[in-house]
């Protein structure tokens, strides 16, 4: 993806539209381009669009930790000490303990900064409306993608906080009396984005193809249908039932009619190597790469430090973590994986291995387990070091699969044949149906059980845990199960526990919003 100059100050005017999007406001002007001049050729919403992807790729780590840090995924054992990080977890652990307050939200105030493409993503469907500068082909596929991305926003919203503040206008100046603005309903919150979604589909049409120029590193008719699954599948458990399985059901089954080239990489840890980037399996990502950009909330909470990692062992290599090679991941272990999430998988599953890495120590000739951590995203070497610059997956053919699957078990029809994909892949020469095929394993006596635990191996690290574990019980058993009891949780409160406390700047600034129930407000 490359990087285009946006119009500076219309961003900064933007963000001011909003409380939540500004600690405070700032009038001086940053640029001088203004809205009134930009739009005025049609590579001036080209590069729009290419700013908007480019902001989306940096709240990848807020979509990290909203959809995965609260699970059972991170943390340290019962009985481990925590040596195995070496470093101090620098609030890291409110999130899978659950403690978060108003003045600790692990970085995710300010409705984690959505607002701000939000905002801009507003102005751009606005522009759209009005410009005869595109062919109607261009301003279709734009438009299916600005309200398609949108839509994504506010879900995360409202799996997140419930519902949030809803602003669709487009904004290129404010009045100063009327910053303050209060928190749409929940039923309000979901209108909007299956509303979004049907503009979204309804501008792309029957043009079911990738972008010509960024392929699947923009959005897509394909994505929103994604989506369109995944929020379907969401409300079905909330009311919705069988007729929005059959809506999530359709949406994957128009993809896979619709969409040519796509289908699930022969090797697991293929689809996520640098040397095989938007590969068959991947639906839409976000590009990183070397000199651009680097995946750096990997480094910075989920991969050690070179200095600490090469005083242990890899058993797989029969020796300790070389500095200069395996063992350089120059990372910050903020947030260190459960050895029990390790010890979950199957041996003889290469999502085990290529999705965690457990360290050991050698005791009396023994390998003794010491520790965890993330390995899925390995990057590359450039000059010694190690950079993060995989491909970050929103939505993959496996998940397409896992989709149908889900709205196959609610609509009380088998998901063998979806599920048996997955599985045989990450098996490999390994896969017997008899031993590991649906429904012939234990957990399969329960398929939601059985899906959910499909869905951990599949995607852990892509920000997806916690959301399906509140997604398939919207009451939290799932959650009181895997993650903690309900009375472990600092929010006492049933009402809010599953969601996020609104943080205390947020709160102060704009004096309409209402914090969520069970947290603290001042």
């Amino acid at each position: 993806m490359k990087r285009k100059i946006l119009p500076l100050n219309l961003l900064a005017v933007l963000l001011m539209i909003l409380v939540s999007c500004s600690k405070q406001l700032d009038l001086s002007p940053v640029s001088t381009i203004s809205n009134a001049n930009y739009w005025t050729a049609a590579s001036s919403f080209d590069a729009f669009a290419t700013g908007l992807h480019t902001r989306f790729r940096t709240d990848n780590a807020n979509f990290q930790v909203l959809g995965e840090m609260r699970s059972d995924i991170f943390g340290t054992d019962p009985g481990n000490s925590g040596s195995f990080t070496g470093e101090a977890t620098q609030g890291a652990e409110r999130t899978w303990l659950n403690s978060m307050n108003l003045d600790n939200v692990f970085g995710q105030g300010n409705f984690s900064g959505f607002y701000y493409n939000i905002v801009q993503i507003n102005l751009f469907i606005s522009q759209l409306r009005n410009t005869s500068l595109l062919t109607q082909a261009k301003k279709n596929q734009y438009l299916g993608l600005a309200y398609g991305m949108r839509a994504y926003y506010y879900y995360h919203l409202l799996k997140s906080w419930g519902g949030v503040v809803l602003q669709t206008d487009p904004v290129v100046g404010f009045d100063i009396s009327n910053l303050a603005k209060a928190s749409n309903s929940l039923s309000q919150t979901i209108s909007l984005i299956k509303a979004d979604i049907d503009s979204s589909v309804a501008n792309y049409g029957t043009n079911y193809s990738f972008d010509a120029g960024n392929g699947k590193y923009f959005w897509s008719k394909a994505a929103t249908l994604m989506l369109k699954a995944d929020v379907y599948l969401w409300t079905s458990y909330r009311g919705g039932g069988t007729t929005d399985a059959t809506t999530a059901l359709n949406a994957v089954n128009d993809i896979q009619t619709n969409v040519a080239g796509l289908s699930l990489v022969s090797s697991f840890p293929n689809v996520f190597a640098t040397t095989n980037r938007a590969n068959a399996e991947i639906i839409f990502a976000s590009r990183y790469l070397y000199n651009e950009a680097n995946m750096n909330f990997v480094t910075n909470s989920f991969v050690p430090q070179t200095s600490l990692i090469s005083n242990f062992y890899d058993s797989v290599n029969n020796a300790k973590f070389n500095p200069n090679t395996t063992g350089n991941w120059g990372g910050l272990l903020r947030a260190p994986v459960k050895i029990a999430s390790f010890r979950q998988f199957d041996p003889k599953d290469s999502r085990a291995l290529s999705s965690i890495q457990p360290a050991y120590n050698l005791v009396a000739g023994k390998y003794v387990i010491a520790g965890c951590f993330a390995n899925k995203y390995q990057g590359e070497f450039q000059n010694g070091n190690r950079v993060i610059t995989n491909d970050y997956p929103i939505y993959r053919y496996a998940e397409l699969l896992l989709f149908k699957a889900e709205a196959e078990i609610a609509l009380g029809q088998s998901p063998a044949t979806e599920i048996n994909l997955v599985r045989a892949r990450a098996f490999g020469a390994n896969y017997n149906t008899a031993t590991y095929g649906y429904p012939n394993q234990l957990i399969d006596a329960s398929p939601k059980d059985a899906l959910l635990q499909e869905r951990l191996y599949e995607f852990i690290f892509e920000g997806k845990r916690w959301y399906d574990l509140v997604r398939l019980d919207p009451n939290g058993s799932y959650v009181y199960k895997y993650v903690m009891p309900a009375a472990n949780f600092l929010n006492t409160d049933p009402a809010g526990r599953l969601l996020w406390p609104i943080d205390r700047s947020s709160l102060t600034n704009n004096r309409l919003l209402v914090q969520t129930a069970g947290y603290s407000s001042f």
